[in-house]
């Protein structure tokens, strides 16, 4: 028989009690568990980014990431908290803006890392941006269009705090 273990996980702010088999990851207790399924399954090996989340502030890859270790952590997924994010709906937008979505398979791992980056370096160069977007594959846009949504957004970030 199977055991499962309680945990609470805190999810875009709300927390919730699931019982859970220990190896299960991340991605598959937010998806099949907590039908977040804004966060997309993909390689499940950590290797194209798909999965990201935010964990504390880390962008991690939560197909690697075993539910367990989340208990205690403040979890973000594209879906974003009930009463919103003003941040991730700026990122959304810029992405949508400069066309850096096509089949949009790629993108909420691409907007969550994105906004790792602009948390910690609200002004990054195209080289940071390049640096953070390692881990991450998109076989549609090319990282042109990605790179100057991140830098678009980076620009209505800093518009906002300056107002």
């Amino acid at each position: 028989m199977r055991s499962l273990v309680e945990v609470t996980l805190r999810v875009n702010g709300i927390d919730h009690e699931v019982a859970i088999a220990p190896w299960r990851t991340l991605l598959e207790v937010l998806r099949e568990t907590l039908a977040l399924t804004g966060t997309k399954r993909s390689c499940g090996e950590g290797q194209c980014g798909t999965c990201t989340v935010l964990v504390d502030g880390k962008a991690v890859n939560a197909c690697l990431y075993l539910a367990i270790e989340a208990q205690g952590r403040d979890v973000r997924t594209i879906e974003g908290p009930p009463q919103g994010d003003p941040a991730l709906a700026e990122i959304q937008r810029a992405f949508a803006a400069n066309g850096a979505v096509q089949c949009g398979f790629c993108t909420p791992g691409m907007v969550m890392v994105t906004r790792a980056l602009l948390a910690g370096n609200p002004a990054p160069n195209e080289d940071e941006i390049r640096e953070a977007l390692v881990g991450h594959l998109c076989r549609c846009t090319g990282y042109v269009q990605i790179v100057e949504a991140i830098q678009d957004a980076a620009g209505r970030l800093a518009r906002q705090e300056a107002h």
